[in-house]
Order: C-alpha cells, then sequence, then structure tokens
C-alpha cells in the first residue's frame, strides 16, 4: 500500500525537535519560524508538555466522554482564566476544522436558521460544513455546495450591512477570522469586528470567532479578536492548543444552552489530551508567552520593515506576513534549501512566518541574518 498522495512534500524527514529547532535524519538543524502550520505554541518538545504526557499515559490515555474526566473540567477553569472568558462553556473536540464545524451548528440550533456569513479569502477547515464557508472552490466537493453560504468581501462594512439589511432573519452566524492566516495575513479591522458584534445583536445571529491559528496568544493577545474589545458569542480554537497534540475546542458563550446529544465526539477531551492542553496553557502562564509573543513581534516587524524586498508587512505578534516582488517568488525555496529555515507562504508570493511564542531574541536575529542573505543571493542572481 502507498499513501494517498494529496501533500506536496519537502524532501526532509524530521527525525527530532527542540524548542524553535528541528533536526532532519542527516542531523541537520533547522530553524522553525512556521511551526507547523502555527501549532507549535510553547516550543517543540518543551519539557513540562512531555512529562504532563508521559505522567497522564502511566495512568490512563482513553476513555469515552460516557463518564467524568476531571482534566476537562481542569482544563476549562484554567482556560477561561488565561482567556478572560471565564463564563464562557468548554465543548472539546480534535481539530479546527471539527471546531468550527460544531461552531456553525451549534449556531444553527440556537438560532433555528440556516445561512451563515463567510469572508473573501477565508479558511475554516475541510470537513463538510467548515469547507462549505472556506472561500477555495478547489477543496469543496459537489457534496459539499450549499446555498446555505453567503460570501461577503472581507473587511467590507457596507457590504456586511446591506446583507444584514436584506436577510438579517435568515442568518444564522457570522464566521470570521481575526486575522486570516491561509488568506495571507489579513487582519480583520477592529472596526469591522465591532460592527459584526451590533449586527449579531440586532438581527439575533451567533457571532462565531475562527481563531484556530490566530487565538492561543500568537497575536499578543489570547484571541486576535479581542483587539475590537467586543465578545465573539462562539470562540474556535485548535492549532496551539496542544503543542502538537490533536485537540480542539470551542469556547460558548453562556446565553447559548446545552442539551444532551445536540454536539458529540468520541476522542474529543480524551485525557492525554487535555494534559497536553493543560501543559500548554501551565507553560503559557508560566512563562509569560503572550506578552512574549507581543514583544518579538514588534521586534520581528520592526527590523523586516528596514530589509530591501519586503513589501506590504503586516501581521500581529508572531503572525507576520509580507510580500515579495517576483524575482524574489522562490524566497521561501530559497531559506529552506540554502538556509534551513521553514517559513510559510500563500499565494501570490507572500511568506508567512508562524514560530514558536517561546522564540528567543536570538533567534529571531538568527533568522532575519538569514533572511537579508537569501533575498541579496535571490536578488543578484535575478540581475
Amino acid at each position: 500500500m502507498k499513501l494517498f498522495d494529496v501533500y506536496p512534500l519537502n524532501d526532509i524527514t524530521i527525525t527530532r525537535a527542540l524548542g524553535s529547532y528541528v533536526w532532519d535524519n542527516n542531523g541537520v538543524q533547522y530553524l522553525d519560524m512556521y511551526g507547523g502550520h502555527a501549532v507549535i505554541s510553547i516550543g517543540h518538545t518543551h519539557p513540562h508538555w512531555v512529562k504532563r504526557i508521559e505522567d497522564q499515559l502511566g495512568k490512563i490515555a482513553f476513555y469515552s466522554n460516557s463518564i467524568q474526566i476531571p482534566l476537562q473540567q481542569e482544563l476549562a477553569y484554567k482556560l477561561g482564566l488565561l482567556s478572560g472568558k471565564t463564563d464562557y462553556q468548554l465543548f472539546l473536540c480534535n481539530s479546527g476544522a471539527e471546531a468550527n464545524e460544531n461552531a456553525l451548528k451549534l449556531a444553527s440550533f440556537h438560532t433555528g436558521r440556516k445561512k451563515i456569513i463567510a469572508f473573501s479569502k477565508s479558511f475554516h477547515g475541510r470537513t463538510s460544513l467548515a469547507v462549505a464557508a472556506t472561500d477555495n472552490k478547489s477543496i469543496v466537493a459537489p457534496v459539499n455546495e450549499t446555498d446555505n453560504i453567503i460570501f461577503l468581501p472581507f473587511n467590507d462594512e457596507d457590504a456586511l450591512k446591506n446583507c444584514f439589511q436584506k436577510q438579517g432573519e435568515t442568518i444564522a452566524a457570522v464566521i470570521v477570522e481575526g486575522i486570516q492566516g491561509v488568506g495571507g495575513i489579513i487582519a480583520a479591522t477592529d472596526s469591522f469586528l465591532r460592527l459584526i458584534r451590533t449586527l449579531c445583536d440586532d438581527a439575533g445571529a451567533v457571532y462565531i470567532a475562527d481563531s484556530v491559528q490566530c487565538g492561543y496568544g500568537r497575536s499578543g493577545q489570547f484571541f486576535a479578536h479581542d483587539a475590537a474589545g467586543v465578545h465573539a458569542d462562539i470562540y474556535a480554537m485548535a492549532k496551539g492548543m496542544g503543542n502538537g497534540f490533536p485537540i480542539g475546542g470551542i469556547l460558548i458563550a453562556p446565553h447559548i444552552q446545552p442539551k444532551h446529544g445536540m454536539l458529540g465526539t468520541t476522542f474529543g477531551g480524551n485525557h492525554l489530551a487535555c494534559a497536553a492542553a493543560l501543559a500548554v496553557l501551565e507553560v503559557i502562564e508560566k512563562e509569560n508567552l503572550i506578552s512574549m509573543a507581543k514583544q518579538r513581534g514588534m521586534y520581528l516587524m520592526s527590523q523586516l520593515k528596514t530589509i530591501n524586498g519586503i513589501e506590504n508587512l503586516r501581521g500581529r505578534g508572531l503572525m507576520i506576513g509580507f510580500d515579495t516582488p517576483e524575482h524574489l517568488k522562490g524566497l521561501k525555496k530559497k531559506l529552506l534549501t540554502d538556509f534551513n529555515v521553514f517559513t510559510g507562504e500563500a499565494k501570490p508570493n507572500t511568506i508567512r512566518l508562524l514560530p514558536s511564542l517561546a522564540i528567543t531574541r536570538k533567534q529571531c536575529d538568527e533568522f532575519l541574518d538569514a533572511l537579508k542573505d537569501a533575498i541579496a543571493e535571490l536578488s543578484q542572481n535575478a540581475q
């Protein structure tokens, strides 16, 4: 049997990782400025995270949600404190797509409505409803197509107002990323998010904050949406939540009432996943990583502004994007193959930086030096 070939792969086999570095099977060291799609929040194989999982593995790894699992309540309490959403409710699942799927389903249950507003360049996952709300036709199968999704231009306040004026009574929810990740590190404006809150309140619709990539401290705040000073009804989380251990979840405002059987999952909230997620929150708190993400992000942004060849620099905290001119379109590959640095990419010609929140100032400088050299070599070759 062979693997189903759906991933374009780099010819690299990673066998070991620590902090912001990974090593391949030949012992070559790489600086990780991408964190496996923003997943690595507290650093690869953080010792506290490893011990938390090992200790739990020696007790019980899994039982279903048919029993009491005190670790879930412990996680909910800690998550409420660090996120500032102490009066919210937690539902645990396994991934960001699942989190958004459940958020959209819950919004429809709560309102009794079918229509969902999503935005251009959005990415919400690959499960049935989450992918239907994703603005990428190449990954939407015919069975996923539905008339219940309304796509509007991102950050277009007039289009949003007009939609609510015409269809407000049919709208179950608005789903929006605080900072679009796959879309190229594009931030929602504060006024746009505040307008979503107002319009949802007026129409009785649910505001879903997709924080799968931009949450968990990456922006320098727990949720990137917090910058707007309003609260969403549902926050979707995953990525950095488990530092590589599969876990996702939704935070649900107190006015949305549960009932038995309305949501469910076999593996969500299992003992090992909760142990991993608790370790992440404990490290974030102890090492002050949200503040560190803000500081490191400000430093990187200030330095990136001085580098020739970088265009349209944007982002917050350690969620940074910039564009490159055509002669630098091979920058991501150059950084990886010649300078041993992992970065992300979004088309066209956009570099995404999503390192661990625990990245050091020295490692930031190491990246900046490699970036300057890579740009210089590509520029020289283009002449």
